[in-house]
């Protein structure tokens, strides 16, 4: 097996649309950010839409003078919980034989605290439903609990993730950190994964999802969630992250090219601090879309993530009302890899 990294070359992004019954803060500005996430996957590469109604999704649509008539956008109907692609979605990854394969692991509501039951069955759902390429191969991958937000992983061997999650109550908590260490190097075909025992952002209801903390960019680059104000909550736990990232060497035994990026001004939702962060991008077909705050800090971290990936155009796509669910852009989305 082998795990691809998310900027070789992909099929389609998946997005699962949200309706009033998904549990979010303010729906109509939840829906404007979709549809502006959906312009701008278009642009670039196809969009698989999965939806409970077609005609309900098409409208919403339309009610912000957008059609998905001519562009590349296909849809699936499904049963859904909530619209957390990145975590119920499933996993691609290249069989021995290259062939390829889907894994479906067990999506549970970040360790039993929402509700899951319909988000758990859609990847084979739309599977089912023909959603993927003929020759795609499912694979069951239960009763191992995993979310795509939970892992980064550099498509040569070298996965990355939070012990915090990985290891928590809930999701696996009848294995060990070393058997769950087996279960992915197995899952995924990997020489090693690199643990950060350290890190976490405030607001953060998934037990530190990697892709809020930590990214690989490369197969020797990390682009990272930098807080330099001693007074904000958010830096010790940083500060602590950032010396382990040091630490860390690719296989060929070299320190990590680490790209800091800026921690977002504090954003709250009544007395709540939302968990921003622009870690969360979305690598795609020739650009990076990352989660805009409406703040000085987006164009730093343009500028940052450009210069890391020169030959895609970096693009800031205002995703604040995803904060309102405590996610952000990279978490409603999932990639495919070409030919799925």
């Amino acid at each position: 097996m082998r795990l691809p990294a998310e900027w070789e070359p992909q099929a389609f992004v998946q997005l699962t649309w949200p309706h009033e019954d998904t549990a979010w803060y303010e729906l109509p500005k939840v829906l404007d950010c979709y549809v502006e996430v959906a312009k701008a996957i278009t642009r670039y590469e196809p969009l698989l839409i999965v939806c409970r109604d077609l005609e309900e999704c098409k409208a919403d649509m339309a009610a912000r003078g957008f059609s998905p008539e001519g562009l590349p956008i296909r849809f699936a109907v499904a049963p859904i919980n909530d619209t957390w692609a990145r975590d119920h979605g499933a996993v691609s990854v290249w069989g021995d034989q290259g062939e390829k394969c889907i894994e479906d692991f067990v999506f549970n509501g970040w360790g039993l605290k929402f509700g899951a039951d319909l988000d758990n069955q859609i990847t084979r759902n739309i599977y089912a439903a023909s959603a993927f390429a003929q020759d795609v191969k499912y694979i069951d991958m239960r009763p191992f609990v995993l979310e795509g937000g939970s892992i980064d992983c550099d498509g040569a061997g070298t996965l990355m993730a939070t012990s915090e999650c990985l290891c928590s109550p809930n999701r696996n908590e009848y294995l060990a950190q070393e058997e769950i260490e087996e279960h992915l190097k197995t899952a995924f075909g990997l020489e090693r994964i690199l643990w950060l025992d350290h890190g976490g952002i405030v607001g953060d209801d998934t037990d530190s999802h990697v892709d809020i903390l930590a990214r690989f960019c490369g197969p020797d680059t990390i682009a990272y969630t930098r807080c330099e104000d001693p007074s904000d909550d958010n830096y010790k736990p940083l500060k602590a992250m950032e010396e382990q990232l040091k630490t860390f060497r690719t296989l060929e035994g070299k320190p990590y090219k680490l790209v800091p990026l800026p921690l977002p001004d504090a954003m709250y939702l009544d007395d709540y601090r939302l968990p921003a962060s622009y870690a969360n991008f979305l690598i795609i077909n020739g650009a990076v879309l990352i989660p805009g705050a409406a703040s000085p800090k987006d164009n730093i971290a343009r500028e940052q993530l450009q210069a890391v990936f020169p030959d895609r155009k970096v693009e800031v796509i205002d995703c604040r009302a995803l904060l309102s669910g405590h996610g952000g852009l990279h978490c409603i989305t999932m990639n495919y890899p070409q030919g799925w």
